[in-house]
């Protein structure tokens, strides 16, 4: 049985409303953007595939491909039923605690066994 399914796929950029109405020209979809005064977070939804999101990173160094200075980027938003079940699962698996310190998140980070980050979110 898995622990969780793909919620998201999110990649950091210098602007997130840019950068998902390309993909929306490129996949089509609805650009959908949150309400808040970051304006750091648009999801493209309706594309025929999972959320795909766009979080501002304003500091962002963009890969160069195949570089292994400047390597691919991204990481994965998997939805969860709980947040504690299925951060025990994960570390059993191999993953490390990125950022858990704040339990009152719905949303905790971990480093896949390679190193690349992902967050357990919950439903």
């Amino acid at each position: 049985m898995p622990v969780a399914k793909l919620g998201a796929v999110v990649l950091d950029c210098p602007d997130p409303l840019a950068l998902a109405g390309f993909y929306a020209a490129l996949l089509g979809g609805t650009v959908r953007e949150e309400k808040d005064d970051t304006d750091s977070w648009v999801e493209l939804e309706g594309h025929g595939g999972s959320v795909l999101a766009f979080q501002s990173a304003p500091a962002h160094v963009p890969p160069q491909w195949p570089d292994p200075e400047r390597p691919q980027q991204f990481h994965l938003d998997l939805t969860v039923d709980d947040l504690d079940t299925a951060e025990k699962q994960v570390l059993a698996l191999g993953a490390q605690v990125l950022d858990n310190a704040d339990r009152s998140r719905t949303w905790r980070v971990y480093a896949d066994p390679a190193g690349h980050p992902f967050c357990l979110c919950a439903c």
